[in-house]
Formats: structure tokens, C-alpha cells, sequence
């Protein structure tokens, strides 16, 4: 590069280290962006995300201790969804509020199958999947989906960047349900139609 690479740059050399199963590339990344950038716990969250995919549980606890020692934490996971001029927010385990058991088996019938590496947790595989299910973006989506007239768009916020299992299954509700869905998330905004993502499934 002519010119040297900010924290921008090296934290979307880092998604892509998650997104090609690079560890090896994503330790020397994750270095390199912890001196830069010490305080954003999105580095260590991600760099956990890559161990836990590869099952590597002491790694994660040993990052997870090393956040605690510095006192980073990681912001829970939210989704809002205006309808109506009502904003509705959901987080990661809020299956209380909003019915959407119908729409995952849809999912499931079009293919939809939770991937588990993207729980942090070492847990058994039903856990993660019922984990996966109630994310909050799924949740926002569902809610949209029952409450947003068709043929108007589903626009979902979230604060921190969509994980992979939601963006495939997103992907499919756009499908199965026939509905553009606009994601705007962290990184940047995910615009789902017929099965597909404006972003290229790169992010």
C-alpha cells in the first residue's frame, strides 16, 4: 500500500482472516491491531470468534480473561425495527415478546441450517442452535415481517456487526418470504433480496 494501513484497514484484514479460516494470519492481524486500537473490544471479540471456530476453548478463555484484566466488555447485541413510528428494540434471547417459531421452520424447510461456529461459547450443539435462533436480528426481522405491510421494506438496525449465521439466514427469509430486508449493522448496511446480499456475503 502506498500509504499506511490504519485500524480500518487491518480490522477488515481480520474478517477476512474469520471468513477464510486464516488463524494463523489473524494472531499476527489481532497483534498488530491491539497496539493500534488497545481499548475496541471488537478486536478481541473477533479474534475470539476465530478461536471458537476452531474449537481452540483455552484460547478464547484466556482472551476473555486478558478483556477482564483491562476491563473491556463486549455490548450486548440489539436489534430495532421502526413500525408505525413505534421503535421496538430486541436482544439475543428475547423470545418472549414476539412469536416467530413459523418462520424458522420455513427456514429449515428452504435449507436454513444454524452454523455453531459462531457461538463463543463451548456448549453442547442444541445449545448453540437454540442460541443461533434467537439472535436479535432474527428476532427484529421476524417482528418485521409480521408487522411491516408487504412490498414495503423491513429496515433493521443493530450495534454491533451481523454474525455470519444470521447473514445466511437473513438471506433465506428474504427468499422464503419474498421481502427485501435492509440490515444496517456496524459495518456497514446489508441489503437482502431473492436469496442474495447486496454485500457479496463479504463483510
Amino acid at each position: 500500500m502506498s500509504v499506511e494501513a490504519d485500524a480500518c484497514v487491518w480490522g477488515a484484514l481480520l474478517g477476512a482472516c474469520r471468513l477464510h479460516n486464516r488463524l494463523d494470519l489473524a494472531e499476527v492481524v489481532a497483534k498488530k491491531l491491539l497496539l493500534i486500537e488497545p481499548e475496541n473490544s471488537g478486536h478481541h471479540i473477533l479474534l475470539s470468534n476465530i478461536y471458537s471456530s476452531q474449537g481452540r476453548w483455552r484460547d478464547v478463555a484466556a482472551l476473555r480473561s486478558n478483556m477482564r484484566v483491562q476491563s473491556l466488555s463486549k455490548s450486548p447485541g440489539c436489534s430495532w425495527i421502526e413500525v408505525e413510528k413505534n421503535v421496538h428494540v430486541f436482544t439475543g434471547g428475547d423470545i418472549m415478546s414476539h412469536p416467530e417459531h413459523a418462520l424458522i421452520l420455513k427456514m429449515v424447510e428452504a435449507g436454513y441450517s444454524p452454523d455453531g461456529s459462531f457461538v463463543l461459547h463451548d456448549v453442547e450443539e442444541e445449545e448453540k442452535v437454540h442460541s443461533l435462533r434467537y439472535h436479535s436480528e432474527k428476532l427484529a426481522v421476524a417482528f418485521g415481517i409480521l408487522k411491516v405491510p408487504k412490498g414495503m421494506p423491513i429496515r433493521i438496525m443493530k450495534n454491533l456487526r451481523v454474525c455470519g449465521d444470521c447473514h445466511a439466514a437473513i438471506k433465506l427469509i428474504a427468499r422464503v418470504t419474498e421481502r427485501e430486508i435492509v440490515l444496517r449493522d456496524a459495518n456497514r448496511f446489508h441489503h437482502f433480496k431473492d436469496g442474495s446480499c447486496s454485500c457479496g456475503d463479504y463483510w
